[in-house]
């Protein structure tokens, strides 16, 4: 296993729109493992696969505290969202320290591979369904602070890049 960079916004990278993959493969699950490791080593409870420079769709989701609960969603698609939505405060890994109110549907379904290439479908409320539709939105090239007001974006945006210019020193 190895950790992977995790890419910072304003970085353009992040608004590449993923690929499907087109097999699960050897690749694809050490690059899901990898996930998982750099996820983990940065407290995160979910990572795409585009966060990590790689443009293709896949997530990987783990919101227990022991580490023991990995989900790990290829090529997924929403099947159904809830009527009701929720405003919900999220952070991201690619925004370190930035948290802000995001609507998001309460309920949603999700159809996916696995790891082992097998489909599922993943019935998600609460914060398993806030975690999945915020990392598929990476995948659509979309970061949460998207959704937040021009003054509100641009202010963390030049906070982002401050702090970039400071970590280069």
């Amino acid at each position: 296993m190895a950790l992977l960079p995790i890419l910072c916004y304003p970085d353009l990278r992040l608004h590449t729109v993923a690929k499907p993959v087109a097999a699960v493969d050897a690749r694809i699950r050490q690059l899901c493992s990898d996930m998982l490791q750099t996820m983990y080593e940065a407290s995160g409870i979910g990572l795409a696969a585009t966060q990590v420079n790689v443009h293709e769709r896949l997530i990987v989701i783990d919101l227990s505290q022991e580490h023991d609960q990995p989900l790990v969603l290829i090529n997924p698609e929403l099947v159904w969202t809830s009527e009701g939505k929720h405003l919900n405060e999220e952070g991201c890994l690619s925004v370190p320290g930035i948290y802000d109110g995001v609507e998001r549907f309460d309920a949603v379904h999700v159809r996916a591979l696995d790891a082992q290439g097998h489909s599922r479908v993943i019935e998600a409320e609460g914060l398993l369904a806030v975690c999945i539709q915020h990392e598929m939105d990476h995948l659509l090239g979309k970061v949460f602070v998207e959704y937040l007001s021009p003054l509100k974006r641009n202010r963390i945006k030049t906070k982002m890049l401050k702090a970039q210019r400071e970590d280069a020193r």
